[in-house]
């Protein structure tokens, strides 16, 4: 019997008895259509004694440090990945109806997309909120809309996402908040808030404060989290932003783990233990065009994130080596010509992602370079999920494309490019370092200025735009467009609210954030609960920590 065998026969025994003795897979028997059974997974049996060893050393089992085949033994075999839409515009009322439709129709967990103003802390009734309010996402001004958001959603059986950074931990102590109205104990709590503030001076720019007072606040929730939700991600770490801004698949991954790896450090000297908080960190990629590359993109950055948090920073519990990450279609590659394309471009880009081994996925809709999603457009991203799931079979077996030649030297080739990036990123004393000098700024912008240069040449081809155009233009359908009056009727609501709440409690609460605040060793996330329970307004919780931290000028 050959030493891989002996570890295969090991792994079911052990890891994979485990998890089905938790889970069981989804059928008794996979078949593909002809009859052929699908095994659960397939490895290079029989051959050389030395290739054996390279496998096992770069490949090894799915659910088992390096990870680079998945993070569940299973895999889809068990479950599916969570099928989120990125949904959310105008008034909670509104953004909580597309949420019921999206369930309805078989979402599994909800992604909710903010409005401008509520991304960087303002109240829809500040002047600097005029003409964005419920624009680009669903406008939060206080606990009172995310009552309304999440109302009729039960919190203990539907896992939500929070696209948010710099008052992450304000929304966050929201969800607590209605939680606890829900009678939801805390603990139970499912989800990510992105608080990925690095990326925010990077690509991105919903930055509200300096990168210290930033960072404690990432390093409180951590320290939060780790006891009052355990089952929260208190961090998507997000390369999605970085490869929208231009960035090539390398770059994604590099400066992505490279803020990651300042995320660690921060905590570390924060006082916490990195197998306390290193479990509760999620990743967040996008997922492009070159599909084998992609495919590649998401195994080099699991097996590298393994060896980082495994060899540099001594973490011993297996779930601190896990990369589990959440994906999105790429939406820099929709075009406004030949909208109906997008969906083919989305089908590609979503496949990629789940050949990639994703643990819940966004699949853009197709008039998106036009306009916020309308209804009909994100049923039929949501039924391109759905189809990979259930009838394209790949689901079927974990990580399908494992040793194939071109999949593994791309692997491979991207973990050691990505790592070169880490080691020139560290001489400069760390992501927050280089991101002040302005070198990973730069890398990405030399990126995107090559594809720009490429696509302008015709060397790169986008179907429709600079190749195989047509003179007439396809209907989209229906757009989304956000009434106006959405903004009048917000700040009718914060006016009613303001005037009902205990404005005594609302001080109270404020007076001891601010105490909090100047105090660089008091914890935060209790007064931030405090206050939203008070109903106060973001836009009252932001400003007395700007009075604090102050703003972040670039």
């Amino acid at each position: 019997m050959s030493q891989l065998s002996d570890r295969k026969a090991a792994w079911e025994a052990t890891t994979v008895a485990r998890t089905l003795a938790r889970a069981p897979e989804r059928r008794a028997e996979f078949k593909t259509g002809s009859g052929i059974p699908v095994e659960r997974l397939y490895l290079p049996e029989g051959c050389c004694e030395a290739a054996e060893q390279a496998y096992l050393e770069k490949l090894g089992f799915p659910g088992e440090y390096p990870f680079t085949r998945g993070v569940q033994p299973t895999m889809y075999r068990g479950r599916f990945w969570t099928m989120r839409q990125y949904a959310g515009f105008g008034t909670a009322a509104e953004s909580n109806a597309r949420y019921k439709y999206l369930l309805a129709q078989g979402q599994t967990g909800l992604s909710v997309a903010f409005d401008l103003p509520t991304q960087i802390g303002y109240d829809a009734d500040d002047p600097l909120a005029w003409g964005e309010v419920g624009k680009v996402g669903v406008a939060i001004s206080s606990l009172a809309d995310m009552e309304t958001l999440l109302d009729g959603i039960p919190l203990d059986q539907v896992s939500i996402s929070m696209t948010i950074n710099a008052p992450a931990a304000i929304l966050l102590a929201m969800v607590i908040a209605v939680a606890k109205k829900q009678g939801v104990d805390p603990k139970a709590l499912r989800g990510t808030v992105q608080n990925d503030i690095l990326k925010e001076y990077i690509a991105r720019g919903t930055y509200i404060f300096p990168p210290a007072p930033s960072m404690r606040l990432i390093t409180d929730l951590f320290r939060y989290c780790a006891t009052a939700t355990p089952n929260w991600n208190t961090i998507s770490i997000s390369g999605y932003h970085i490869r929208e801004a231009g960035s090539t698949a390398v770059q994604e991954v590099a400066f992505t783990l490279a803020n990651a790896i300042e995320y660690v450090k921060a905590a570390i000297a924060a006082g916490l233990a990195v197998d306390d908080f290193a479990p509760q960190l999620a990743f967040f990629f996008n997922s492009h065009n070159n599909f084998l590359e992609e495919i590649a993109k998401f195994r080099a950055a699991r097996r590298l994130w393994a060896r980082i948090m495994r060899e540099r920073f001594g973490a011993k519990d297996p779930k601190s080596w896990q990369l589990r990450f959440h994906t999105q279609t790429a939406g820099s590659t929709l075009t406004a010509q030949q909208p109906e394309n997008n969906v083919v471009r989305v089908t590609l880009q979503a496949l990629a992602a789940v050949l990639g081994g994703t643990q819940s996925l966004h699949t853009n809709s197709r008039d998106e370079a036009l306009a916020l999603p309308s209804e009909a457009a994100v049923q039929v991203a949501l039924r391109t999920q759905q189809i990979i799931a259930y009838e394209s079979g790949v689901a079927d077996t974990v990580d399908p494309l494992a040793g194939s030649y071109a999949i593994e030297q791309l692997t491979d080739e991207i973990e050691r490019r990505a790592l070169h990036y880490i080691e020139r990123i560290d001489a400069m004393g760390g992501a927050t370092k280089a991101i002040e000098a302005g070198y990973i700024q730069n890398e990405i912008q030399d990126a995107a200025y090559a594809t720009a240069r490429a696509i302008e040449a015709g060397e790169q081809v986008v179907v429709g735009v600079n190749r195989f155009q047509t003179n007439t233009t396809t209907p989209p359908g229906d757009l989304l467009r956000v009434d106006e009056a959405v903004q009048a009727e917000q700040i009718a609501r914060l006016a009613a609210l303001r005037a009902s709440r205990d404005a005594a409690a609302v001080a109270g609460s404020l007076a001891r954030l601010r105490a909090a605040a100047q105090d660089p060793n008091a914890p935060l996330m209790p007064r931030f609960i405090e206050a939203v329970e008070a109903y106060a307004t973001l836009g009252e919780i932001c400003n007395t920590l700007r009075e604090i931290f102050g703003e972040y000028r670039p």
